[in-house]
């Protein structure tokens, strides 16, 4: 159990950290600056950001655990994140600086019109609440395991002080405390990897004689089974189309993008980000070697719950008072990077607005917007509280439950900017059909959640160009 200095410096953290979002709130007059915080951040927050919302409690937890288990053939995936990221730079950030877009969305309704826009915002909106309500719920169970604190407490607590500054900060403050948040669970991450070093008889040397015998440093994996979670094929399909859904379509990741001063400074950002996320990855594997190792010196004394608390357990029992809480509160810095806004903005550009009988005027507008932040933040709330009886690891149902319907999206938006030929009506029967197909898949067959984005994509695209060649009269 933590000791009351523990306990002060985590209150003492989210305190201010939800004090410094809130303070963004004097500066939200529009929607512009509600959503897109005025188009003012440089190409570094850029990065920052992106690392920061990349990088969750289901990474600080999650990375450590598939390490302690397994090996380092994570980083076949994490290497395709880096080549997506290019694509994405290359293929849609342009096309999202050409007018005044609020959200990815946008791009299809301009392209597709109405139908296609509502089926992929719809799906987002779902998914992305899922995803985050897991999310949430992945750092509600550290606290948990470290403070003794109900699950249930937990997820309350944090849930609210999320809401809290969204709705008051609006982007400004998802991006500015991402800023400062990625150096907290940066430095936490460091004092765990030294804190377990300095305890381990014969230091970094035992780590390697002990991981190597255990091929915890396994890096490739070139196995040809659907099933296979991280292969080298999955990371080069997989991973570039997995990056290709989530940072060049999905709103969440795509607001932080046109919140920058020029398109050239979201591409600077964004390929930046992914040599960054890359090297965090090796350090939270490293730091999963690194727990497997000692464990082999000094034995759990019952056995964990489900690996995912391999992490927070050793922090509990063996970091002192003090430097214990700053880890949880690093911790929970990776989790504070809510989705809230950005469905917030969808909810309104992509469905409110262009079907408002009357139009409202700005202030009104951002009232309403930080009404729905608020809906969206209870829903997480509902979904984090449920997530408890989850039976798998965080992990991978957070990216499972992601890569489940971004494929379709993805489709859609490589139709709006790459294929002419291909309209309207093509478009939504060939989401339809990516989706039929993703169905059928995940029900069906024991493919790995590394191929879903692919798979979607793929038949989205297909299915969609089959249609348009049979019906010229759909073509755009």
């Amino acid at each position: 159990m933590l000791a009351p200095l523990d306990y002060a410096v985590i209150a003492g953290y989210l305190v201010a950290i939800t004090a410094f979002g809130a303070w963004f709130g004097r500066y939200q007059h529009t929607t512009r600056d509600y959503f897109l915080s005025g188009r003012s951040v440089p190409w570094w927050a850029v990065c920052c950001t992106v690392v920061a919302t990349e990088t969750s409690t289901l990474t600080f937890i999650g990375i450590p655990a598939t390490a302690y288990t397994g090996n380092f053939t994570f980083l076949q995936l994490a290497a395709g994140y880096i080549v997506g990221r290019v694509l994405v730079s290359t293929l849609f950030i342009p096309a999202y600086f050409r007018g005044e877009l609020v959200t990815s969305y946008q791009l299809l309704q301009q392209r597709f019109g109405p139908d296609v826009t509502i089926l992929s915002a719809g799906l987002f909106l779902v998914t992305r609440s899922l995803a985050d309500g897991i999310r949430l719920f992945a750092t509600s169970l550290v606290i948990s395991v470290v403070t003794g604190v109900p699950t249930a407490w937990s997820t309350l607590i944090v849930g609210v002080l999320m809401i809290v500054y969204t709705v008051r900060g609006g982007a400004s403050a998802v991006i500015w405390t991402d800023v400062v948040q990625m150096f907290v669970y940066a430095a936490g991450a460091g004092i765990v990897a030294w804190s377990l070093l300095d305890r381990i008889p014969g230091g970094w040397d035992e780590v390697v004689r002990l991981g190597s015998a255990a091929g915890k440093f396994a890096v490739l994996d070139l196995s040809l089974s659907p099933s296979a979670v991280y292969t080298l094929w999955t990371g080069l399909f997989g991973g570039v189309a997995l990056t290709l859904a989530t940072h060049g379509t999905d709103q969440f990741l795509v607001q932080r993008l046109l919140a920058a001063t020029s398109a050239r400074a979201a591409a600077a950002g964004l390929v930046l980000s992914g040599f960054v996320v890359f090297a965090q990855f090796v350090l939270f594997l490293v730091i999963g070697a690194m727990l497997f190792a000692f464990h082999q010196h000094v034995p759990l004394a019952a056995p964990l719950a489900r690996t995912d608390q391999v992490l927070p357990h050793f922090v509990v029992t063996y970091l002192p008072s003090g430097v214990a809480g700053f880890i949880v509160a690093a911790i929970v810095a990776a989790a504070l990077s809510p989705s809230l806004n950005a469905m917030a903005a969808t909810t309104i550009n992509d469905f409110y607005r262009p079907r408002a009988r009357a139009a409202l005027d700005e202030a009104a507008l951002v009232s309403l917007s930080r009404r729905i932040t608020v809906g969206w933040g209870v829903v997480q709330v509902a979904i984090a509280l449920a997530a408890q009886w989850f039976d798998r690891s965080v992990l991978d149902a957070g990216l499972s439950v992601l890569s489940f319907a971004s494929g379709s999206v993805l489709g859609a938006f490589v139709l709006a900017t790459r294929a002419p030929q291909v309209g309207a009506r093509a478009a939504w029967m060939g989401m339809v059909a990516g989706l039929a197909a993703m169905t059928a898949v995940w029900a069906f067959t024991a493919t790995a959640f590394t191929w879903y984005v692919f798979i979607g994509a793929v038949t989205t695209v297909g299915a969609a160009w089959v249609i348009a060649r049979l019906s010229p009269a759909e073509a755009a």
